[in-house]
């Protein structure tokens, strides 16, 4: 796979240019935004540490 980071500035633009690519998808184009990359980065990090049940935050959430 191949990944290609294009910046725009122009908010009209940028429209116009995922308009054009959304056409690609059916073709297998993947659109991320630099964020979600980051975000997804970030997600992926902390796969291996303890998780903590969401009852157990709860309990906890107001202690500090």
């Amino acid at each position: 796979m191949q990944t290609l980071t294009i910046n725009i500035k122009n908010e009209t633009l940028t429209e116009k240019v995922l308009w054009i690519l959304e056409h690609f998808k059916k073709d297998g184009l993947e659109i991320s935004s630099k964020e979600d990359i980051e975000d997804l980065k970030l997600l992926n990090a902390t796969r291996d540490e303890e998780s903590v049940s969401f009852e157990s935050y709860l309990k906890n959430e107001n202690r500090n």
